[in-house]
């Protein structure tokens, strides 16, 4: 009797996951008429997110970012530069998004996702119109040096909402971040201290005395909303915003400010209601992020 079960079960398995794989839409919006998701979240709910800083040892600054299965590794290394003569005082960051074939078997090998590049833009863009980061803190000697932060970010997982996890990554790699100590040379050059001078005794007096962390204004976080017909589904996977295609990215610092909204099309309209209740979901999500980074920082302060 327990075998004649078992392999009706079986048979049941069977019979939804190639429902699923047929009539992906209808599978998904049965579910959507019990207000819950195929992995059991609420449609309000994110996956579950953990943060590692210090992921990678050679970097100056670095974090892995999970949120669900979309994983995040993000590195920061420093190195000097000549600040441009229209802002003498300020340094510079450069941001570059990755997605490797290893990620996702849509990207393919030699062939650069188109996402990423988009991603890229958008980080840049939300990074540096918020003001999360004053350039002037990478300044070293007005007009002659300044830091200049290569912010890498690979994608290891892509499973949904790329965005979101990408700039959690990018925002507690900065809350990593140690600024290298630096000297003047017999040149006039700067040049960056290694860890056994630092500790010994310096021919020139280092320009900064010890190796310090990056003031972040305010931190910014975001959470993208899949809309379709009356629902918003929060925190989207790859499958989700593979069959439902309207997409709304909002992003909040960490006092709850609207910074910037992302609706790149799609066949549902976003009225005034809808954007609110975007907003709404968003500043929740923002309490669990930053309670997600402040355990983090305190992990690695303990450590």
């Amino acid at each position: 009797m327990a075998a004649v079960n078992g392999s009706s079960d079986l048979s049941s398995e069977m019979e939804v996951d190639a429902f699923r794989r047929l009539f992906p839409l209808r599978y998904h919006e049965y579910h959507l008429l019990k207000s819950v998701r195929p992995d059991a979240r609420k449609l309000g709910s994110a996956r579950d997110t953990t943060l590692a800083l210090g992921a990678v040892a050679s970097a100056d600054g670095s974090a892995l970012a999970k949120i669900g299965s979309t994983t995040m590794l993000a590195a920061i290394k420093m190195e000097v530069m000549t600040p441009t003569v229209e802002c003498p005082d300020e340094g510079s960051i450069a941001i570059e998004f990755h997605m490797p074939p290893i990620c996702s078997p849509l990207v393919r090998p030699g062939r650069p996702a188109e996402a990423a590049e988009v991603i890229s833009k958008q980080l840049s863009d939300t990074i540096f119109s918020s003001g999360m980061i004053d350039l002037k803190e990478l300044c070293l000697v007005g007009g002659k040096a300044a830091w200049m932060a290569y912010l890498d970010i690979y994608c290891l997982d892509a499973d949904g909402a790329l965005f979101d996890a990408a700039l959690l990554s990018a925002v507690a790699a900065f809350s990593h971040l140690n600024i290298p100590v630096v000297s003047l040379n017999d040149d006039g050059r700067i040049v960056i201290v290694s860890e056994d001078n630092v500790r010994g005794k310096l021919e020139k007096e280092p320009v900064n005395k010890e190796k310090r962390k990056l003031k972040l204004n305010s931190p910014l976080f975001s959470l993208t909303c899949i809309l379709h017909k009356n629902y918003i589904l929060a925190d989207p996977t790859a499958e989700e915003e593979s069959i439902m295609e309207t997409v709304v990215t909002v992003v909040l610092d960490s006092s709850y400010q609207l910074v910037s909204l992302y609706k790149p099309g799609g066949p549902v309209l976003a009225h005034t209601s809808v954007i609110q209740d975007c907003v709404a979901l968003a500043r929740r999500r923002v309490k669990e992020l930053q309670n997600v980074l402040n355990e983090a920082i305190s992990d690695m302060e303990v450590d």
